[in-house]
C-alpha cells in the first residue's frame, strides 16, 4: 500500500478547472496545483484567468489559463484538445463554473410567480448543462477508447440538497447536478467500463461576489438572512474558498479511488443542524 503522503500527491497528471477565475474555482484550482498537478484554468473571463495563472505561477505551480465557454460543445473540444497538445491528456476535470441570477431570485417585491422564465431557464442551463453535462461530455470524448484513471469533480450545493428560501431555481439546478453526477458515476463504472470516478461537492454557505448580496452587507456585517445561516452552521461562520482545498485534492487523487457517486457536503456542519 503507498504512504499515505503518496496516495493525495498528483504529480505529473493534468488538471482541467472550468470556472477557474471564480473564487472557489481558483482555490480548488491551487489545491490542485499545491499536490502537483498541471493545472488549467479555463473560462470565459481572460484577464481573470490571466491573473490568476500568474500568481500561481509566481509560487512555482505549474498552470495554464485557456478560454473556453461551458456551454458551448465545440470550445469545449477545442479546450480538451488544446490541453492535450500542450501537456497531454486531462486526468481531472473540476467543474466549478455556475451561479445564479437576481431576476431568478425570490425576495420582497418579487414573488415566485412573477420571476422571469428566461432568467430561471439561463440558471438552470448554466448550472447543469454549462456547470457539469457538457463539460463532462467533452471530457470523456477526449480521453479516448483507452484512458488512464481518470477523476471528475462537480460542484453541486446545498441548496441541492435543503431546499433552500428564495433560490428554488439555483437549488433545482444544483439537485439536478448531485443526480446527474450519480448518475454518470455508475453510466462510466458499469455501462462503459471507463476508469473514470465522478464526485460532487455540495459547498454550504460561501460568500462570493455572485452571493455576497443575500449574506451580508457592504460594511461585512451579516444580512438578516446571513444571521439565520450562522445561527443554523455549526461552526459558527461562512465557508471560506480554501476550504474546499483538502476535499478537492481528496476526490482527485488516488485516495478516494473507490469513492465515485458520492455528494460531498463541505457546509460547516449546516446539514447536520436540526434547528434546536
Amino acid at each position: 500500500m503507498p504512504g499515505m503522503e503518496e496516495l493525495f500527491r498528483l504529480d505529473g497528471r493534468v488538471a482541467v478547472v472550468i470556472g477557474g477565475s471564480g473564487s472557489l474555482g481558483a482555490a480548488m484550482a491551487e489545491a490542485l496545483a499545491q499536490a502537483g498537478a498541471c493545472v488549467v484554468l479555463a473560462g470565459r473571463r481572460e484577464a481573470a484567468l490571466r491573473d490568476k495563472q500568474e500568481y500561481l505561477s509566481s509560487m512555482g505551480l505549474k498552470t495554464l489559463a485557456m478560454t473556453a465557454d461551458a456551454s458551448d460543445p465545440g470550445s469545449l473540444d477545442a479546450l480538451f484538445a488544446r490541453v492535450t497538445r500542450e501537456w497531454g491528456p486531462a486526468r481531472i476535470l473540476v467543474n466549478a463554473a455556475g451561479g445564479n441570477l437576481p431576476e431568478a431570485t425570490t425576495g420582497p417585491g418579487t414573488p415566485f410567480q412573477a420571476l422571469d422564465p428566461e432568467a430561471l431557464r439561463r440558471v438552470v442551463d448554466l448550472n447543469l448543462f454549462g456547470g457539469a453535462v457538457l463539460p463532462c461530455q467533452a471530457f470523456v470524448r477526449a480521453l479516448g477508447e483507452a484512458p488512464a484513471p481518470a477523476s471528475i469533480i462537480n460542484v453541486a450545493s446545498m441548496a441541492g440538497l435543503r431546499p433552500l428560501t428564495r433560490v428554488g431555481g439555483y437549488g433545482a439546478a444544483k439537485a439536478a447536478v448531485g443526480n446527474f453526477t450519480q448518475w454518470l458515476a455508475v453510466h462510466l463504472g458499469r455501462d462503459l467500463s471507463l476508469p473514470v470516478r465522478v464526485n460532487a461537492l455540495a459547498p454550504g454557505f460561501f460568500v462570493t461576489e455572485q452571493n455576497r448580496y443575500l449574506l451580508e452587507w457592504p460594511d461585512g456585517r451579516p444580512t438578516a438572512r446571513g444571521a439565520t445561516v450562522l445561527e443554523h452552521t455549526a461552526l459558527g461562520r461562512f465557508g471560506r474558498p480554501e476550504d474546499l482545498a483538502g476535499a478537492t485534492v481528496w476526490l482527485a487523487s488516488d485516495a478516494s479511488a473507490f469513492v465515485t457517486g458520492a455528494v460531498v457536503p463541505v457546509d460547516g456542519g449546516f446539514s447536520a443542524f436540526g434547528g434546536v
